[in-house]
């Protein structure tokens, strides 16, 4: 029984490294993009394709990020449901 009070833990840490790390990669992409789009703004000698090309780019990745958090927080969800069983 205290083995899996132990690893329940080991998961829930490992949820909150993943979060937190998540977080401040987040942070960092939305303070990149609110540059890109600065400079964008200011690129005159950039042509409209090319600002479209690299806003689709940040949308994508964004598009990405997103479905990799939740992708991630089913998992954790599902890894607590399968030790759920074993609190009896």
């Amino acid at each position: 029984m205290e083995q899996f009070n132990v690893i329940k833990q080991m998961v829930q840490f490992n949820k909150n490294a993943f979060d937190q790390g998540y977080n401040a990669m987040d942070k960092l992409q939305k303070q990149n993009e609110k540059m890109t789009n600065s400079f964008l703004d200011q690129a005159t000698w950039l042509p409209e394709e090319g600002k479209k090309a690299v806003n689709e780019w940040m949308q994508l990745y964004k598009k990405g990020c997103n479905d990799f958090k939740r992708t991630a927080d089913q998992n954790y969800k599902d890894v607590e449901k399968l030790f759920a069983g074993f609190n009896k």
